[in-house]
């Protein structure tokens, strides 16, 4: 497994705009998140096996920190003709499958991960009530290949010192995970 990291976008970026396709069939916006509390956006896709290590884990933890308060959405942007597995409608099944309860998107141009710096799945990025970054890194320091449960412990610090109004640790470690799969020729200026 290749292991890209995070671009670790600076702290305090605002939240660039996006209004992009759900598995489910309707338009989101970033305007429709509203939440006081915070918004974590999270990059992920069906076929990577740093995802699938985290899918049902991910499924918990948006259910329980939806209902504390946080908007939550995930969105896939990977190359879909090269990666059919990732596919809006295989998006659909996925997250019929393992219960997400957040929107799922597809960013099928690849604008809005280019926007964030998104370069893997899964990569995390959680914006406070103003919409400013206040987290970007790793959901736990768990692994495919480490033989242990994921428990989100790096992303639940972050989201409960947001949820309490507080600035999380500013020692932030990177997500890391497969590449974003590009189309060819559409690769940002941060791919290597």
């Amino acid at each position: 497994m290749v292991r890209t990291p995070s671009t670790m976008l600076p702290l305090g970026t605002a939240a660039p705009d996006f209004s992009l396709p759900s598995a489910l069939g309707e338009t989101v916006s970033l305007a429709e998140f509203k939440s006081p509390k915070g918004l974590l956006v999270m990059f992920i896709c069906n076929h990577c096996p740093f995802v699938i290590h985290l899918a049902d884990a991910l499924a918990a933890f948006g259910k329980e920190y939806h209902a504390k308060g946080l908007d939550i959405v995930a969105i896939s942007a990977n190359d879909a003709d090269a990666y059919p597995a990732d596919s809006i409608d295989k998006m659909a099944l996925e997250a019929e499958a393992r219960g997400y309860t957040f929107p799922y998107l597809y960013d099928g141009t690849q604008d809005v991960a280019k926007a964030y710096r998104a370069a893997c799945t899964p990569d995390f990025f959680l914006f406070d009530g103003d919409h400013q970054l206040a987290y970007r890194g790793q959901f736990d320091s768990t692994r495919p290949d480490s033989g242990l449960k994921p428990t989100g412990e790096d992303l639940r610090a972050a989201c409960d010192a947001v949820l309490a109004g507080d600035k999380p640790s500013e020692k932030q470690l990177p997500s890391i995970g497969c590449n974003i799969k590009w189309k060819p020729g559409g690769e940002p200026d941060y791919f290597n």
